[in-house]
């Protein structure tokens, strides 16, 4: 299953690639580094979103092996 916050940090990291690209096609340095560090911040919610995840995965199981005791 997948949460928003993976999605967002998906969106997050692609729109950082196409801003860096953009930045390098006008030679714009700025745009580049602004690009880079939404490729950043995208892959840290996403990580955040897939520990999220594990988490939520962790405790239905434990729940489950609960209820069959």
């Amino acid at each position: 299953m997948t949460n928003k916050n993976q999605v967002k940090g998906t969106v997050k990291d692609i729109a950082g690639k196409v801003q860096e690209e953009a930045g390098k096609l006008v030679g714009n340095k700025e745009q580049q580094a602004k690009g880079l560090h939404k490729q950043v911040e995208g892959k840290a919610e996403k990580h955040f979103g897939d520990v999220k995840e594990v988490v939520k995965d962790a405790r239905d199981a434990v729940k489950d092996a609960a209820h069959r005791r």
